[in-house]
């Protein structure tokens, strides 16, 4: 597993460059704003946040942490990249927000963590890089108060069963181990000048759900949505504003969806 873990961050070191750099990321617009979220994350947390510590766990450079602090929230992000965690810490002090950011994987967080949280929170693009989620589960409840909420906000598993280019299926639904590609470029700069190998994992929505429910967690909301909020793969087409589907499955595909439970109170 360190093998795949070390490869994956030195890719995720190389890509920080250029994401900085990216329109996806769009830091001009981020440093007037101040917000990154998309619409599914402020309608899921954002009435909730003011005066709560959160958990941004995969952080990669911070901006949806930081939006969060924006927003009243006393938020802590952590990543593997300590190139990410750096320009984080940058960012953050640039805009004088307080945002707290600290360098660890993933499944270490609750080691680094001095008390628990509550709120931990996670979104696009953070489950597929975690090869089980049974113990990412066992975490996050370990960095959650008694009483506090998990939110996730992330990609739907039906639409991870795509090659993006061909459109046609190609993946398992299920967590069959790591799968390897290599790559060129990045999801926010195709014409980035990196080639890397990266490891992946699928994930069932009962492999993200179950690991909460039998930790007798409470299931606040779960729902799943047609589009998909940002346009980071190919075959992507805009109908309205934020809102992108894969070309010709238009309300054939999940595109996202989004997941709040509380843990039971002590």
């Amino acid at each position: 597993m360190e093998k795949y873990f070390k490869t994956n961050q030195e890719n995720w070191d190389k890509r920080v460059a250029y994401h900085l750099e990216s329109s996806l990321y769009n830091m001009d617009q981020f440093r007037k704003t101040k917000n990154s979220l998309t619409q599914i994350e402020l309608d899921g947390l954002a009435e909730e946040v003011k005066g709560k510590s959160l958990l941004h766990l995969q952080c990669h450079f911070g901006q949806d942490t930081m939006s969060w602090t924006n927003l009243g929230a006393n938020a802590t992000g952590i990543d593997f990249s300590q190139k990410a965690i750096d320009a984080a810490k940058e960012i953050s002090t640039e805009l004088g927000l307080a945002t707290q950011f600290i360098t660890c994987n993933v499944y270490d967080a609750a080691e680094y963590i001095n008390a628990p949280f509550d709120i931990v929170y996670t979104s696009f693009g953070a489950t597929c890089w975690l090869p089980d989620l049974d113990q990412w589960a066992a975490v996050i409840d370990r960095c959650l108060k008694p009483g506090g909420v998990f939110y996730i906000a992330e990609f739907h598993p039906t639409l991870y069963l795509l090659n993006f280019d061909s459109l046609k299926m190609e993946y398992p639904y299920f967590n069959v181990g790591a799968l390897e590609e290599d790559i060129e470029g990045t999801y926010a700069d195709r014409n980035a000048p990196i080639k890397s190998k990266e490891y992946f994992w699928c994930h069932s929505i009962e492999e993200t759900m179950m690991p909460f429910i039998n930790r007798n967690y409470e299931l606040i909301h779960f729902k799943e949505y047609p589009y998909s909020p940002f346009s980071c793969f190919p075959n992507m087409e805009q109908k309205s504003e934020n809102e992108y589907f894969m070309k010709g499955l238009e309300h054939i595909v999940p595109c996202a969806f989004s997941l709040k439970m509380k843990k039971k109170s002590d």
